[in-house]
């Protein structure tokens, strides 16, 4: 039947490229921190945290951020308060003496002016900071102890002008959680092989760097800062395209930025509809391409599924081209997982199959047609 041909056509695309994805990510160097010339890393970094109404984390945040194992004397934390209506401000400036300084949004825009919240609090932030190395994370995520020293190594060993690195979700104790996990890794995955490749261009904001003089020379987040969301990879994108060769992923586990799952099912499909939202403002075309496949090949899926209700002759070969995407995306899966110490939430993939297909097509759609709500903000 013709819609059992268009299924195993799309298949035998996305597998090829989830083949190319798995090859690439195997052939990725794990970084092990090495003397630059013998000389212990010396880099001065500006740790870069926007936050907005996150009194229940900044403070976890900032500790893990203040323990560091690299020398305190090169680099600076700068927070930048996004017009919070809760303790966040005050929880930031209890930290004053560890070297962490408060940067308030509303010192410099109205509520209200703006699209990019998050954009204009970090290009303020870069324009105070001292850093050669402008490092970013979110205020709910906790970094681990040689965060920074792992990045300085890296940043000295092969003078990238932006570096894309790990980032995992934490404390998985139900299905949803467990579902986002396995879906995050994946995308994780494709990171790192994408970057590694010089395939496309992705990264997540949670643990990105990049140099302060490369943001200025490329000219920031202008041309993109009409846009909500994108303030890692609309900005990625604008470097990969002046400098492809100096655009790194570091693949350490001791660089792995650990993030808050969503707690809700709806809190979850926002946060991905913001997601897509980004897909047609990519001017690298090939990851347009490579989203519109996964799409379409999801949409299919999805439609071969409520076929096969109504003419149930369809349903074996829906079942046979759904376990056939789940053994290929394991295969890719595997790895990943292992790298990231969730190899035994794996278990649960095929059970999430139905579900990944559902709200990728969901997502996507609203992404381009629908809206969000991003930090109590209405975004369309």
């Amino acid at each position: 039947m013709i819609f059992i041909a268009i299924a195993i056509l799309f298949f035998l695309i996305y597998a090829c490229l989830i083949i190319y994805y798995h090859q690439s990510w195997m052939q990725i160097p794990l970084y092990k921190e090495q003397l630059t010339n013998g000389k212990i890393s010396n880099t001065l970094i500006s740790v870069i945290i926007p936050a907005r109404n996150e009194e229940g984390n900044i403070g976890a945040c900032l500790t893990s951020v203040i323990n560091q194992s690299y020398p305190k004397n090169l680099f600076e934390i700068i927070v930048v308060d996004d017009f919070s209506t809760d303790g966040t401000a005050a929880i930031i400036n209890s930290f004053s003496k560890e070297n962490v300084s408060l940067v308030s949004l509303k010192d410099f825009v109205k509520e209200g002016d703006l699209n990019s919240y998050k954009k204009k609090a970090i290009e303020i932030a870069i324009s105070n900071a001292k850093g050669a190395l402008i490092v970013t994370t979110d205020a709910d995520c906790i970094v681990p102890h040689s965060w920074l020293q792992r990045i300085a190594s890296f940043y000295e060993m092969y003078h990238p002008a932006f570096i894309a690195a790990p980032v995992a979700y934490y404390g998985e104790n139900n299905f949803l959680k467990i579902f986002q996990t396995l879906d995050f890794i994946t995308l994780q995955g494709i990171t790192a092989a994408s970057v590694y490749k010089k395939f496309h261009s992705m990264c997540n904001g949670a643990n990105l760097a990049y140099e302060k003089a490369v943001f200025l020379e490329v000219g920031g987040f202008t041309g993109i800062d009409n846009i909500a969301s994108g303030d890692d990879m609309l900005l990625m994108h604008k470097i990969f395209e002046r400098y492809p060769e100096r655009v790194l992923f570091l693949k350490s586990p001791d660089a792995i930025v650990k993030t808050k799952t969503a707690n809700t099912l709806k809190e979850f499909l926002n946060q991905r509809i913001r997601w897509a939202s980004k897909a047609d403002k990519y001017t690298d075309k090939k990851i347009t391409a490579v989203l519109l496949l996964v799409y379409l090949f999801n949409a299919w899926l999805l439609f071969l599924g409520i076929l096969s209700i109504l003419l149930p002759h369809v349903f074996c070969g829906f079942v046979g081209v759904l376990i056939a995407k789940t053994i290929v995306e394991l295969f890719f899966l595997y790895p990943v997982a292992r790298f990231f110490n969730k190899e035994k939430l794996l278990w649960w993939f095929p059970a999430a199959q139905p579900f990944h297909i559902l709200y990728t097509v969901i997502a996507g759609w609203l992404g381009k047609f629908g809206s969000y709500k991003w930090k109590e903000r209405k975004v369309k």
